[in-house]
């Protein structure tokens, strides 16, 4: 669900990225106060593997659609929801910085609508209150479904709202919301199930970590090293492995607008600033596919969604462990500020 620039006008994507800015910048206050030591380690080695993760897109049958997991709701419970946001964040700018997964200016969108909602809404709102301090498996299955299902919703409504309110695309909002949220309804409860069954063998590993997340207190000390090369093996599998056989369907959000506009790409956007992002967004790109860009092609159109589908396993494995650079570099720093106050 990574929109492209073409959907934003820059009124509505400065709003968000202000906006995103801001929560990022309250998340790291918080975080800087509480975050774990030994959690450090921890959000880089899941950053990697959300990101890969989000490689793997799935065909969603009898639809020609596709797609991905999100991996917020899966963060905010190991990590708790202000590192998960950070590390979310950092995920998607190194998407769309380096792989043109998603527009520059459609970031702060980016970044809101697949972090805000499942961290700060479907996490404590639903999760929490339906799994217990002490959850069965049962009760994680049951909140996961529901709070990713619902989490989901909320992020898909978000970019129908986005893109009617930025007035450029044409795209009615009643055929447009029609389409996106019940897409995305089968991808919510396929990502529950992923991150019941990822929390679930976690909390048989290490109940300690989920129990106290969700309690908001600290666990303590006790050795995470093998739930550290577990995800970071399974994140190389992803990104370097199975990620040759992602479905080459469309996702959620390409199916929802060629539905809707009959058409796989939509007029490229007049304002200056869609260019000059464009342009900087080509140079930096050095992973994303020649198929899907968010620059005018020829006819002066955009593509629709600005996804760039990476079909190697080199391109994987770099943005892994970009991505681990990123988030341990985040970490760190915010510890090294917390201990200097």
């Amino acid at each position: 669900m990574h929109m492209a620039d073409a959907l934003l006008s820059p009124a509505v994507g400065g709003t968000m990225c202000a906006a995103t800015a801001g929560t990022i910048a309250w998340c790291s206050a918080k975080v800087r106060k509480d975050l774990e030591e030994h959690k450090v380690p921890l959000m880089g080695v899941l950053g990697a593997f959300i990101f890969a993760a989000q490689m793997i897109n799935f065909a969603i049958p009898a639809t020609g659609s596709s797609g991905h997991l999100g991996g917020g709701l899966l963060l905010a419970i190991l990590l708790g929801p202000h590192a998960a946001f950070l590390t979310i964040a950092s995920v998607l700018f190194i998407q769309a910085l380096f792989f043109a997964d998603g527009g520059l200016l459609a970031l702060g969108c980016n970044i809101f609508n697949l972090g805000f909602f499942q961290v700060f809404i479907a996490y404590p709102l639903l999760y929490r209150k339906l799994a217990g301090r002490r959850p069965s498996q049962g009760r994680m299955i049951l909140a996961a479904l529901i709070a990713a299902t619902v989490g989901l919703q909320l992020a898909a409504f978000a970019v129908v709202l986005e893109t009617t309110a930025s007035g450029i695309s044409a795209l009615p909002f009643k055929a447009f919301v029609l389409l996106m949220q019940p897409i995305h309804l089968p991808i919510g409860v396929i990502e529950g199930l992923a991150t019941a069954a990822v929390v679930a063998f976690v909390y048989r590993a290490r109940p300690e970590l989920i129990e106290s997340t969700l309690a908001e207190r600290h666990m303590g000390k006790f050795p995470i090293r093998g739930m550290l090369v577990g995800f970071s093996l399974a994140a190389l599998l992803l990104g370097g492995g199975v990620s040759w056989f992602a479905s080459t369907q469309p996702d959620g959000l390409e199916w929802a607008i060629s539905k809707v506009a009959g058409t796989d790409e939509l007029p490229a956007p007049v304002h200056p600033l869609h260019s000059t992002l464009a342009d900087i967004q080509d140079k930096m790109a050095i992973f994303s596919s020649d198929t899907e860009r968010t620059e005018p092609d020829d006819s002066g159109k955009l593509a629709a969604t600005g996804s760039s589908p990476i079909d190697t396993g080199l391109p994987g494995l770099v943005g892994g462990i970009t991505t681990l650079a990123a988030c341990l570099l985040a970490g760190v720093l915010l510890r090294s500020f917390a201990r200097r106050a």
